[in-house]
């Protein structure tokens, strides 16, 4: 089963947290999930989906 990265991300900022991207190459990027209460790390994952790649694009974070 394949993960929504996409509709995850959205989730979270709609919820008021915040993502950021820890690291990032022409064909992947891993992201961290950020507390919405002083950023600490909740969860991590690395993707290879085009879709979240160009919803990415190049911002750092959701706060870009």
């Amino acid at each position: 089963m394949m993960i929504d990265r996409v509709a995850e991300l959205q989730r979270w900022e709609d919820s008021g947290a915040v993502w950021s991207v820890v690291a990032r190459r022409d064909d992947r990027v891993t992201v961290a999930l950020l507390r919405c209460d002083g950023g600490e790390e909740v969860d991590r994952f690395t993707s290879d989906d085009r879709r979240l790649l160009d919803y990415i694009g190049e911002r750092a974070s959701s706060t870009d």
